[in-house]
C-alpha cells in the first residue's frame, strides 16, 4: 500500500485548529485555576481533624484518582443533567469535569509539599498569634504551592492533555477540530499528528519552565 504524505490541506485548515486550541487552552487555564485553589481546600478538608469532614473528602479524592477522566467526562455530562435536572453550557461542564479531577490530583500533592513543611514554622505562627486561616493563607499555602511546585505543573500539563477528551461529548476543542478535519480532507495521520505537534509545542515548554524553577529553588535552599 502506497500512502503518500502530504500537510497541504491540513496547513490549509490551520484557523480551524487554531479555533480548536483556543478552547482547549481557555478550558485547561480555567481548570488549573480550579485546581490550584480547590485542590488546597480540598487538602485541608482531608487533613481535618474531624471524621465527618476527612473522610467524605478522602473518598471524594480516592474516586477521581481511581476512577478514567473519560468516564468522569462522560458521567458529568450525562449523568448529572437526568439524575439532578441540571442543564449547564457544554463548556461549563467541560471544566467541571476537568477541574474536579485535577482537584484530587492536586489535593495530594499538596499533602505531600505540607507534610514537608518545617514544623518549627508552624510553631511560629501560634507564637505570633495568628490565626487558623492567617496560618493556613500566609505560611502553609505559600510554601505548599512552591515544594508541590513540579507536581502541580505535571499535574497542570496532564489535565492539558486530557482535556482532548471532551471532544467525545462535542466541545469544540482542538482535538475534535481535528477529528472535523481529517474526515473533511481524509488526512487522518498528518491531522492528528499536526494536532499532536500543537500539544507538544505547549507542554514541552511549560516543562521546561518547571524544570528551570526547581533547580532554581534547589540552588537558592542548598
Amino acid at each position: 500500500m502506497n500512502y503518500d504524505i502530504d500537510f497541504f490541506y491540513v496547513l490549509k485548515g490551520i484557523d480551524q485548529l487554531l479555533d480548536g486550541l483556543i478552547v482547549t487552552v481557555q478550558l485547561t487555564l480555567t481548570s488549573v485555576v480550579f485546581g490550584v485553589i480547590g485542590g488546597f481546600l480540598v487538602c485541608l478538608m482531608a487533613m481535618s481533624q474531624s471524621r465527618l469532614i476527612r473522610l467524605p473528602t478522602m473518598a471524594f479524592i480516592e474516586v477521581f484518582r481511581c476512577t478514567p477522566a473519560l468516564i468522569q467526562i462522560v458521567w458529568i455530562f450525562y449523568c448529572v443533567p437526568m439524575l439532578f435536572n441540571l442543564f449547564l453550557d457544554p463548556f461549563v461542564m467541560g471544566v467541571l469535569a476537568l477541574s474536579l479531577n485535577l482537584i484530587a490530583f492536586n489535593a495530594e500533592a499538596y499533602r505531600a509539599a505540607i507534610q514537608a513543611i518545617p514544623k518549627a514554622h508552624l510553631d511560629a505562627s501560634i507564637a505570633l498569634g495568628l490565626t487558623p486561616l492567617q496560618t493556613n493563607l500566609y505560611v502553609i499555602l505559600p510554601q505548599a504551592i512552591r515544594l508541590g511546585m513540579p507536581v502541580l505543573v505535571t499535574n497542570a500539563i496532564s489535565i492539558f492533555q486530557q482535556s482532548a477528551l471532551v471532544a467525545i461529548v462535542a466541545i469544540e476543542d482542538l482535538m475534535y477540530m481535528g477529528k472535523l478535519l481529517s474526515t473533511e480532507t481524509y488526512r487522518p495521520i498528518e491531522t492528528f499528528t499536526f494536532v499532536a505537534l500543537m500539544y507538544f509545542a505547549i507542554a514541552l515548554p511549560v516543562m521546561l519552565l518547571s524544570s528551570r524553577l526547581e533547580k532554581r529553588y534547589k540552588t537558592a535552599n542548598s
